[in-house]
């Protein structure tokens, strides 16, 4: 079997003094061809791990290997990655084309050549017409732009995205998403990106690592992070979930019997699919899209509660429901507003029914 690692992290630590813990014993294996989204709150240790990679931060503890080669005393200007950093840092008294062309001049690379790769740099993110523009007279997007053609034309194994389209309006950002992973695609080279953005993290990568308090919690694709989160940490910060305390009163073959006081007060415990060992204390999620609302109690429902109608908020492609239990519990469903001359016909203060199926319920042991 093919081993196609371009990055391994291995039990890397980086403490800042005595105190600061910024990055805990993390490993990491990213593939060649990769996109890999390091993501989490801010002050997680995200941004002081990729700064390993780049070689700008030395780890306290563990090692990190490149295409097989160990990055200990390999200077930054001289690993196999290159970064797009959050400002872009072009340089505004050089056109667009000298600024791609800087890093290939500094290095000595003969002028034929060096034309010929900002050329193809240049298509590659579509700035051809402008590569006589200086920075200043560039939108947003397209000095991003040139900060990633700089980037590429250096031929990197990986590619190192910091918050690359935090400085974008949100329409924008949309749009940078879409071409960042077209361009990926079309090089073929490794890219990890940053983010706290979990949306962005989402729709762009392959997998995606989720970071708190320099600990790695979960690595895996965009599905299995927001269908099967591991934790209540990763299940709250990756989109919108219902959380519920709840207690373990029995175990069935590939189910769990549960008791949640906020929820189970009116139908009894509840049966939950769930194929690892659980015990004792743990939280009961729904995602707020898999609640259904209705006016009558549906009795075919298992999982079913009634709720009294607090906020009702509209985002144009749908409408977010803001609940309250009669035990006090709060719930939020997300209602998809399908026609133009109709929305969710819920208002405030409105009494119904809450229910999701067992089936899209999910048990967090931590």
């Amino acid at each position: 079997m093919v081993d196609n690692t371009i990055i391994s992290i291995r039990d890397v630590v980086k403490r800042f003094g005595s105190s600061v813990l910024a990055v805990n014993n993390v490993s990491l294996d990213i593939k060649q061809g990769e996109f890999f989204a390091l993501l989490g709150p801010s002050g997680c240790g995200k941004t002081t791990l990729l700064r390993i990679l780049a070689g700008f931060e030395t780890p306290s503890e563990g090692q990190v290997l490149i295409d097989g080669d160990d990055m200990e005393r390999v200077e930054p200007n001289k690993r196999p990655v290159n970064m797009v950093f959050q400002s872009y840092a072009v340089f505004p008294h050089m056109t667009v084309r000298q600024n791609v062309a800087y890093g290939l001049r500094v290095v000595g690379t003969p002028k034929p050549e060096i034309d010929q790769r900002v050329q193809e740099s240049l298509s590659l993110v579509q700035l051809e017409e402008l590569a006589d523009r200086k920075p200043d007279e560039l939108s947003g997007g397209q000095r991003q732009r040139v900060a990633l053609a700089r980037a590429l034309v250096k031929h990197p194994k990986v590619l190192l995205l910091d918050e690359p389209l935090s400085a974008l309006d949100a329409k924008l950002r949309e749009q940078m998403q879409i071409e960042l992973v077209h361009l990926q695609q079309t090089v073929g080279i490794t890219f990890v990106i940053v983010t706290h953005d979990q949306n962005e993290a989402l729709s762009m990568a392959d997998r995606v690592a989720v970071m708190n308090g320099g600990n790695v919690l979960q690595v895996a694709s965009p599905t299995e992070l927001y269908e099967y989160p591991n934790c209540r940490f990763v299940a709250d910060f990756i989109g919108k979930m219902n959380l519920f305390d709840g207690q373990v009163v029995g175990v069935k073959e590939g189910q769990v019997v549960v008791r949640a006081d906020a929820i189970t007060a009116h139908i009894g415990d509840i049966s939950v699919p769930f194929g690892d060992e659980a015990r004792g204390k743990v939280g009961i999620a729904i995602r707020p899209e898999k609640v259904k609302l209705d006016g009558e109690e549906p009795k075919d429902m298992p999982i079913r509660v009634r709720a009294k109608v607090v906020e009702v908020v509209y985002y144009g492609n749908e409408s977010h429901v803001f609940l309250q239990s009669t035990s006090g519990a709060k719930i939020t469903a997300n209602i998809k507003n399908t026609s133009r001359n109709t929305h969710a016909g819920i208002v405030k203060g409105d009494q119904l029914w809450v229910s999701w199926c067992p089936q899209d319920t999910l048990v967090l042991t931590s």
